[in-house]
């Protein structure tokens, strides 16, 4: 009898349900293998593209990793769907590990074991994959054209978050029958009765002369809340302590307060990871598209803050205070690199501090009182400095010294311990859900009760309300999605910590692009205390970004930018650099505050001073 283990994945949660999925795919694996054996292991990733390479997927990482150990626990593989499981070429850069491996990989459309000798059964794996490229091209076109008719012919609202001054309104049933069956309605922007008159505020000052950190100053004076404290419930991962500029100048160009619904704003890149390494698949970033790319709808779609005239002065004006375009900026002959790029925090604000080059030396600031109004009396220097070349060392020497092996067995007590206890949020994401299927039970009645000759605008009262319970409990899911995360064994973190090994060298001798890499992978977090001169480092390593890459002839491989959902382990370091020496303090250990999963202190307690 043949030991088998499945793989399976299904792409999203919101249009398909995962355990439905799972339940097809791995029916048709037992009707291929139940002559031949049994299916003694799973591997099912959720919520991830076909795109995303097998290295990326947590699941199917872990069965690469597997394959590697002698005494896995099955002897074959079976794929109950190979257009979930291989997309464009996945299939020629995976099938040669199974084979060096000596494990066998079934699918149903060959009837059996995949033969690496036939060209017969690789054309049909390289057919389903194309197939299966093919198909996401194919829905990506569909869906972006039929966008594009909706917000330029009927002026829809597509979803997203309302800009500051809107705020959402019913707009009668989805036009989809299917849909609006289940209940689902559409939604139009209208004004917010509390921010709308700020935002004609903001227009009207600025074509009197007022600058943006001017108005910014003013709004702060007058207690009147910024666009993130006016919203926190979409705003969590902001403070909303005062106006900036930068939002001033967000609502100053934005086109749908004259009333137009304007869609394509911003497109979704796929960008290759390493351009040496395809393999690695792509990575999605955000751009902004050029406004000759942008869809306006023909007509009003909604009620207007300001009229046109006024937003095209506006716009004038913004034009003529541009010194120089941004396409005519020269660009710099030789690039900047920053190792700590999105990794410095400032202690003060809690913002990312930018990089900043000054005399040919590499250097962090956070420019506060720049960019945000000071009449809510934070106090924030006007800028502040930090050297690269003060962390670096420092910070070199920290994670080297963790992973050194005569470190290793407390670290791995200490990463053992650190896995974090997902009661708590299962029991969240458990409420969420039920909420949900309650919201869906009562607007099956309301439905009912409407075609039994209910009043319609009553029935609408109730919809509405239960329309926003359902909103409030899909948008916790979505902020706090659900986590699979399981237990590793004190064994199976030793065997994962011993592929620090590469990278504890590699922070000796790395080029600098890749010890950025090395950096992000594990984790890396510093918060700058400029009133002590402190650095807090802390470092949250994750399972499935550690260990993939390797370094061969001196250099790093490049690490995957792609982060997982579910860290191994937190922990942080408080280090203090005092005239080129790192004195130790034996009995001190500051309690430190955590950043996300659950933080402990790893050894002694070292002080970073910034000199």
């Amino acid at each position: 009898m043949i030991r088998f283990a499945f793989y399976g994945r299904v792409s999203t949660e919101d249009q398909q349900d995962p355990e439905a999925s799972r339940n097809w795919q791995l029916t048709r694996a037992h009707a291929l293998v139940e002559p031949h054996g049994e299916i003694v292991a799973e591997f099912f990733d959720i919520g991830l593209s076909r795109s995303i390479p097998w290295k990326r997927r947590p699941q199917a990482n872990l069965l690469l990793a597997t394959l590697r150990q002698p005494d896995r626990a099955f002897d074959a593989v079976v794929i109950g769907e190979p257009h979930r499981a291989f997309y464009g070429n996945q299939f020629s850069l995976t099938f040669p590990v199974f084979e060096h491996y000596g494990v066998g990989l079934w699918v149903p459309e060959v009837g059996g074991p995949i033969d690496p000798t036939s060209e017969a059964h690789d054309l049909i794996m390289s057919v389903f994959g194309g197939m299966s490229k093919g198909e996401r091209n194919r829905i990506k076109i569909r869906v972006r054209t039929a966008m594009e008719a909706q917000a330029k012919v009927e002026g829809r609202y597509l979803g997203g978050r309302p800009p500051y001054g809107y705020r959402l309104a019913d707009a009668g049933p989805h036009p989809n029958p299917a849909k609006a069956a289940d209940g689902r309605r559409l939604h139009r922007l209208e004004p917010d009765p509390d921010s709308a008159p700020v935002v004609k505020r903001i227009f009207t000052e600025y074509l009197a002369g007022r600058g943006m950190f001017a108005i910014a100053e003013g709004l702060t004076a007058d207690g009147i809340p910024c666009p993130s404290a006016h919203d926190p419930a979409r705003n969590r991962h902001r403070d909303g302590i005062a106006w900036s500029k930068g939002a001033i100048r967000v609502i100053l160009t934005n086109p749908r307060y004259t009333g137009r619904q304007v869609w394509n704003k911003q497109r979704k890149d796929e960008v290759l990871i390493d351009v040496d390494d395809v393999g690695q698949g792509h990575q999605t970033k955000l751009r902004w598209n050029d406004t000759t790319a942008w869809v306006w709808s023909t007509d009003i779609a909604h009620p207007a803050i300001i009229d046109s005239t006024l937003f095209q002065q506006v716009q004038a004006r913004l034009a003529t205070r541009r010194l120089t375009p941004p396409d005519e900026r020269s660009p710099r002959r030789t690039p900047r690199r920053y190792l700590l790029r999105g990794l410095l925090y400032c202690g003060l604000c809690g913002r990312k501090m930018q990089g900043n080059w000054i005399r040919d030396t590499p250097q962090y600031r956070c420019r506060f009182p720049y960019e945000y109004a000071l009449a809510n009396k934070i106090h924030h220097p006007g800028n502040v400095y930090l050297r690269e070349t003060a962390l670096v060392g420092p910070l070199d020497d920290w994670l080297y010294t963790r992973f050194a092996p005569h470190h290793v067995s407390e670290t791995i007590q200490v990463i053992a311990r650190a896995q974090p206890d997902q009661t708590a949020e299962d029991s969240r994401q458990a409420a969420a859900r039920r909420e949900i299927t309650e919201c869906d039970q009562k607007l099956a009645r309301y439905r009912a009760a409407l075609e039994a000759g209910a009043d319609p605008a009553m029935v609408a009262t109730w919809t509405a309300e239960i329309q926003a319970r359902r909103a409030a409990a899909h948008t916790l899911l979505a902020s706090d999605p659900p986590r699979s995360h399981r237990h590793l064994t004190e064994k199976e973190i030793e065997a994962l910590i011993a592929r620090f090994d590469d990278l504890r060298q590699a922070l000796r001798d790395a080029d600098p692009d890749d010890k950025a890499a090395v950096y992000t992978a594990l984790g890396v977090r510093m918060t700058y205390q400029p009133a002590q001169r402190k650095v807090l480092i802390e470092s949250q390593p994750d399972q499935h970004l550690v260990g993939v890459r390797n370094v061969s002839e001196g250099r790093l491989e490049p690490l995957p930018h792609h982060r997982s959902p579910s860290p191994v382990n937190s922990f942080s370091q408080v280090t203090q650099y005092d005239r080129g020496r790192i004195p130790v303090s034996p009995t001190r250990r500051p309690r430190v505050p955590t950043t996300g999963g659950v933080s402990c202190h790893v050894g002694r307690s070292l002080w970073f001073r910034h000199p």
